[in-house]
């Protein structure tokens, strides 16, 4: 079964509006504010869905109207992860767009290791897994975050064609 993600070609600038005008509705649904600098950094995190750092999107802001500090952006980056309107890739030290805003959820990534584009699954299995083997050790989990590393179709296509050209 193929199904619109990430990977596939679609439609970015809707996807990013549908994101931004996801955010506002949350933000005003919670009764918090969604500021200029809030809006501004998501924005720049649902640019593309790769995985970007806080450093990168304090290099992005510089020269805007916004004064940018690293703590500014830090706790800007938390406010957007509180709302849940963005995930931290751990492995990365990077943030994404959440595909589910609103929905508390816990995060399962494929990563691709070619062109670092990242895709948000939510599969019950892999919930289901971790809570069976969580129970059976009689632990309680917080929170996790799962990241699963390989290649896109594109650059699996990328990469088979260059093999056959070898």
């Amino acid at each position: 079964m193929k199904v619109d993600s990430a990977f596939s070609h679609h439609n970015h600038h809707q996807c990013q509006t549908s994101a931004v005008e996801q955010a506002r509705q949350l933000c005003e649904k919670n009764g918090v504010r969604f500021t200029k600098l809030r809006e501004q950094l998501f924005t720049l995190i649902w640019q593309s869905h790769k995985p970007v750092t806080a450093y990168k999107l304090l290099d992005q802001i510089k020269g805007s109207d916004f004064s940018a500090t690293p703590p500014t952006v830090y706790r800007t980056l938390d406010f957007l992860l509180d709302q849940g309107l963005i995930h931290r890739i751990n492995s990365l030290n990077a943030f994404i767009g959440c595909c589910q805003p609103g929905k508390r959820h816990t995060g399962t990534f494929m990563i691709c290791e070619q062109c670092d584009h990242a895709l948000e699954v939510d599969n019950t299995n892999i919930l289901n897994a971790i809570q069976k083997v969580s129970h059976q050790h009689n632990f309680q989990v917080k929170n996790y975050i799962t990241e699963i590393y390989g290649f896109c179709p594109q650059c699996q296509s990328e990469k088979d064609n260059s093999e056959v050209q070898s």
